[in-house]
């Protein structure tokens, strides 16, 4: 009996350990700010951050957020379906070398959702007005996949503006008629149209798990994965709880499903701010009407990197699918062609990034920017 007892007394000990540790875990994975939006509260009024509204005269309106002077001016773009706070894990640290300014574009977080200005040559020229009337500084400039557009036009347009240019993993060339129907970004788009021009499904996220591209990769993997991990139930979770983004307890963050999820949040749906309309200023090209690239890149005169990710590890070493699907912002010719361009530009590769190399490898991001603050004080 004695030993009958030890034993019972030994398995619920086991069992409140293991109930304890998913306990944690699932805290960790339901309470993780996947798309930062607490950074403020968490860490950004602590460490001299603050909040802006610019007004433009036409009334349209850019949200930022300013941190401390400690430094050469920095103006932060991020890229499409994601806000300024997509910056949160580099900003404490860039902050304490820049004075740096994150914007939301058009679109975009609490800025305007007007889309007449849905266009790159309107965001551009409203972005050199928010630095000749809010930042009224030379800046750096560093953007991120459509931001990396909107940064090479700025630092093409408004040279009195720059001081040097980073352009993070921009989809330079591949966006363009007959080449951007072949890549998964274009796909997405297209899905934004179709679901804009459809009354059958309720919300955007709903439309998208049964569209959304990345089934593809999901189910060359193995053919069940995309409905038994990641559509299905999500499908379940917004049919329990509508109007709420889904978010799985036994995901961790590093898994990147929940992030899935997120990303498709929209105006739309009211599950976010994201205007579906943007995105489908990309799948019809008229986002880049008076916008060339070529001649874009040729006029930067400051110094300019370009940060470039490395194959995804599913199809290394290519950036391309079996289907010819380029899963990448551009391939190793378009960033090549992006850098011959480029009077001053140099070229860093090689990230082990899905795209967004910044929050991915924080440190690396930030090690590009610091290197290029010290080459240009020196």
């Amino acid at each position: 009996m004695r030993v009958m007892h030890r034993v019972l007394i030994i398995v619920g000990i086991v069992i409140v350990v293991l109930l304890i540790g998913v306990g944690i875990f699932a805290y960790r994975n339901m309470n993780h700010d996947i798309l930062n939006e607490q950074f403020l509260q968490k860490k950004g009024f602590k460490l001299g951050f603050k909040e802006g509204m610019a007004q433009l005269d036409d009334g349209s309106e850019i949200y930022y957020i300013e941190g401390p002077d400690n430094g050469p001016k920095l103006l932060l773009l991020h890229g499409q379906q994601a806000t300024c706070y997509d910056y949160a894990r580099v900003l404490p640290k860039l902050s304490k070398e820049f004075h740096v300014y994150a914007l939301d574009y058009y679109g975009h977080g609490r800025s305007s959702k007007n889309p007449d200005k849905y266009q790159a040559v309107a965001i551009g020229e409203d972005i050199i007005w928010f630095l000749r009337n809010i930042i009224r500084e030379k800046a750096y400039i560093s953007g991120h996949s459509s931001g990396a557009l909107l940064a090479a036009y700025v630092s093409a347009k408004a040279p009195d503006c720059i001081i040097a240019t980073v352009l993070e993993d921009g989809p330079f060339f591949a966006t363009l008629p007959g080449r951007a129907e072949k890549t998964i970004s274009w796909l997405g788009f297209k899905n934004m149209h179709d679901y804009l021009n459809q009354h059958e499904i309720e919300t955007f996220l709903e439309y998208s798990l049964e569209h959304d591209y990345m089934q593809e990769i999901f189910n060359a993997e193995a053919p069940w994965l995309w409905d038994r991990l990641i559509k299905n139930p999500a499908l379940k979770h917004i049919k329990k709880h509508p109007g709420q983004v889904p978010k799985m307890w036994y995901f961790p963050p590093e898994l990147g499903i929940n992030s899935i999820y997120a990303i498709n949040a929209n105006m739309q749906d009211e599950t976010s701010h994201y205007d579906l309309r943007f995105g489908v200023t990309f799948y019809d090209f008229s986002w880049f009407e008076e916008f060339d690239q070529e001649e874009i890149l040729k006029n930067i005169q400051s110094p300019t990197i370009v940060m470039h990710v490395a194959p995804n590890k599913l199809t290394a070493p290519s950036y391309y699918d079996a289907n010819g699907v380029l899963l990448a912002a551009m391939d190793e010719k378009d960033a090549q062609n992006v850098v011959d361009l480029l009077p001053r530009g140099t070229y860093i590769g090689g990230f082990q990034s899905s795209h967004d190399i910044h929050a991915d490898l924080p440190n690396e991001y930030i090690k590009v920017l610091l290197d290029l603050k010290h080459q240009m004080e020196n």
